[in-house]
């Protein structure tokens, strides 16, 4: 497990003191559970192009002081990536050119995640532009992230040395988290619930349409106090789009 600082004011490593004290929180959702550190499985539902990039998201993810991140067996088949309640399942499949690169979706009952996918769109990760280590671990990074409560450090197009921003032109610090993300997955949680929903039963995924939070939030109100809210890494990286994102 890393050794990290737990201060949130800790500087990144190349990125000035302004941009580490971001808090890059996805809302204050987080999984619930009575002891750190915890583990959220990730289920393997992806093809072998895709196996060395999930076991690296997996490894980066794990040298959290507060969370492990192993690669398990998937429990799901086909384009829809059906959840499994109390972990993540990461699938790849040819999504069409619906303009998105990856999803991840959370399903929250209040402020506690219950299950996560991660969606990786073959459409164009076929193509020769996104057919690259870095854009391939950068999106599995990024997206992995996500079902943990982050969000994202930055959006502008600067490059702030993580998978958990937006860079116009991403290299290889793109394609891991840096120590600001450790720093944050401590902060989100430095608290301990009375209950877990690691392995919990959650609710019906079906529910009223999405809506849109913003350019790249959109959620989906499944009822009795349950939610499913998608991130979205669009291709078109002004990300100005305003039809909910299609799954395939």
């Amino acid at each position: 497990m890393r050794l990290a600082a737990a201060a949130l004011a800790a500087l990144v490593l190349g990125v000035t003191a302004a941009p580490a004290m971001a808090n890059h929180s996805w809302g204050g959702y987080h999984w619930a559970r009575t002891a750190n550190p915890f583990t959220v499985q990730l289920g393997d539902n992806v093809t072998s192009a895709w196996d060395a990039y999930l076991g690296g998201a997996s490894a980066d993810w794990s040298q959290s002081r507060v969370l492990d991140a192993p690669v398990v067996a998937g429990r799901t088949t086909g384009k829809r990536c059906r959840p499994t309640s109390g972990r993540g399942e990461v699938c790849n499949a040819s999504y069409g050119r619906n303009g998105w690169l990856g999803l991840a979706s959370i399903w929250a009952s209040g402020s506690h995640i219950t299950q996560g996918t991660v969606k990786l769109n073959d459409t164009y990760y076929n193509t020769s532009f996104y057919n690259t280590p870095i854009w391939r671990a950068s999106v599995v990074c990024q997206e992995v992230g996500h079902i943990f409560g982050l969000d994202h450090q930055d959006e502008s197009g600067a490059d702030f040395h993580t998978c958990m921003d937006y860079a116009s032109n991403p290299d290889a610090d793109n394609t891991h988290p840096n120590q600001h993300d450790y720093d944050m997955l401590e902060q989100i949680y430095a608290h301990t619930d009375s209950s877990s929903t690691i392995a919990a039963t959650s609710g019906s995924s079906t529910g009223r349409a999405l809506k849109r939070v913003d350019d790249d939030l959109w959620v989906q109100d499944l009822g009795n106090g349950q939610r499913r809210f998608v991130h979205v890494y669009w291709v078109d990286r002004d990300r100005h789009h305003w039809a909910p994102p299609s799954e395939g």
